[in-house]
C-alpha cells in the first residue's frame, strides 16, 4: 500500500526543498563539510584538466561528490545520535564512528583515483 501524501510535481518540488535545507543545514552545522565542499571547489575542475578521457573524468568527479555523500550520510547519523540523548552510550559511540569511517574510506578513494590517475597523467605517461 503506497504511502498517504503529496503526489507527483508537489512531491518532487518539495523533495527538492528538503534537500537545500539539509546542504543548508550540512554548511551551517558542519565544519568538515564545509572544508570538503573547499575541496571541491579546487578538485573538480583539476578533474578535466587531470582526467583524458571521459572515463577518468567521471572517476576524478565521482571520487569528490563521494565524499561530499560520505560526509553527508556521517552528518546525520552524528545528528539523530546526538538527538538521541546526551549520554554515552556504546552502540552511539560505533554508529558515530562507522560514519567517520565512511568518510574517511571515502578519502582514501579519493586520494587513490586522483593520485593513479594524476601520476598516470604527469609521470607515467
Amino acid at each position: 500500500m503506497p504511502k498517504p501524501g503529496k503526489k507527483g510535481l508537489r512531491r518532487i518540488i518539495d523533495a527538492f526543498g528538503y534537500s537545500m535545507n539539509g546542504f543548508a543545514a550540512a554548511w551551517r552545522f558542519e565544519a568538515a563539510f564545509r572544508q570538503e565542499v573547499f575541496l571541491a571547489v579546487v578538485l573538480l575542475p583539476a578533474a578535466f584538466w587531470v582526467g583524458e578521457t571521459v572515463v577518468e573524468r567521471l572517476l576524478l568527479v565521482a571520487s569528490v561528490f563521494w565524499v561530499i555523500m560520505a560526509e553527508l550520510a556521517n552528518s546525520a547519523i552524528e545528528a539523530v545520535v546526538d538527538r538521541a540523548g546526551e549520554e554515552l552510550h556504546v552502540l552511539s559511540g560505533r554508529a558515530k564512528d562507522l560514519g567517520s569511517s565512511l568518510v574517511l574510506v571515502s578519502l582514501v578513494l579519493l586520494a587513490i583515483v586522483w593520485f593513479t590517475l594524476g601520476y598516470q597523467r604527469f609521470v607515467g605517461h
